[in-house]
């Protein structure tokens, strides 16, 4: 399996992705429409229109990985991006909750739990 670093960044996608698409279509929708630079060792997440199945391309500096996982039931619950954004960045806590589920704008930050900025 794949670590990821503290410097490793998170991308979804926003627009649903065509889930026939595997290393050569996630790399080139990682490059042209994300405008990421697919072997950045960043990981970069797709879900399809309804949202219940998910990619991740990721690179391992050997090699690109792609997971995919279907839910059995219910949604994954993407995160909304700005108007005209073509990806949001997650942190790696966020891609967890994400992965497993969870919703994330009923999620709340404790204050004083990330180091980052302050929760609101």
């Amino acid at each position: 399996m794949f670590g990821l670093g503290p410097a490793t960044k998170v991308f979804v996608g926003v627009e649903p992705t065509d889930m026939r698409k595997s290393f050569e279509g996630l790399y080139g929708l990682v490059r042209d429409t994300m405008g990421k630079d697919p072997l950045s060792g960043h990981l970069f997440l797709f879900a399809n229109k309804t949202r219940t199945r998910l990619k991740i391309l990721f690179w391992d500096g050997s090699g690109l990985w792609v997971c995919a996982k279907r839910l059995e039931k219910g949604r994954f619950h993407w995160p909304e991006a700005e108007a005209g954004a073509n990806s949001v960045a997650l942190r790696q806590e966020e891609l967890s909750a994400l992965v497993a589920g969870l919703d994330l704008g009923q999620a709340q930050l404790r204050r004083g739990w990330w180091r980052g900025k302050p929760a609101s």
